[in-house]
């Protein structure tokens, strides 16, 4: 069986492939669950998101906290209508795949391979992007859960006798459909970038390896060493 598979993929496509999902999984648990998660863009962003709970439980009228809701839901649907063109477009070079091949053989580092080859190539591209599409629809009814709960949650001031314990259950769930719907919205970003990468294939194996490598290097210095990390955790 091995065999078989290895006479449709060379080692090198191999070794590329395991490289590329040993990076994309590696990197979002290094940025979500490790314990250098909590110097992240992500974990500093989760507390702004309180902190805005904490205020949006004072207004009695919430329209500007509607409106960055609102906002923020604009953004993810985009993405998401953006990816189904994206997905629809993998699937038409499916079909045009024999034109596909004859033109990228006069690429630059390109080399030959198979139409089997090619065609697990698009599978994988096609993967990542309905990844993504899933990601951004599930952060997109997160913010819709997120409206309802602004709606839902009454107004609590100091002095005037509210319960402070259910206060802060407010605000802390606030806070974390908030911040589940941004995680969602980031991951889809993130197969974004790395789907930029799995194009690199289609040239040659060990672009490819670079490219997953550098996706991360840049994806690290966005998230653990940016100017706007710096300035979101300035105290």
């Amino acid at each position: 069986m091995l065999s078989g598979l290895f006479s449709v993929v060379s080692y090198a496509d191999a070794a590329a492939l395991a490289w590329f999902l040993f990076v994309w999984v590696g990197y979002g648990w290094l940025s979500e669950h490790s314990r250098w998660a909590r110097r992240g863009l992500a974990d500093v962003g989760d507390r702004h998101r309180l902190a805005w709970a904490w205020q949006m439980l004072r207004r009695e009228v919430r329209m500007p906290d509607a409106a960055l809701v609102g906002n923020l839901m604009q953004s993810v649907s985009f993405y998401a209508n953006t990816t189904i063109y994206i997905i629809a477009g993998v699937l038409a070079l499916l079909g045009t795949l024999d034109q596909v091949i004859s033109f990228t053989e006069d690429l630059p580092f390109a080399r030959e391979t198979s139409r089997a080859l090619w065609e697990i190539k698009l599978v994988l591209l096609f993967g990542v992007f309905v990844f993504a599409y899933f990601k951004f629809t599930w952060a997109l009814r997160q913010f819709n859960l997120l409206s309802i709960l602004i709606g839902s949650t009454p107004v609590f001031k100091d002095g005037d006798g509210s319960d402070p314990g259910l206060a802060e259950v407010s605000a802390r769930r606030l806070g974390r459909v908030n911040s589940l719907a941004g995680d969602e919205f980031n991951r889809g970003i993130r197969a974004y970038y790395f789907g930029l990468a799995a194009v690199a294939w289609f040239v040659q194996p060990w672009i490819f390896v670079a490219m997953t490598s550098l996706i991360a290097v840049v994806l690290y210095r966005r998230d653990f060493t940016s100017p706007a990390l710096i300035a979101l955790r300035d105290d």
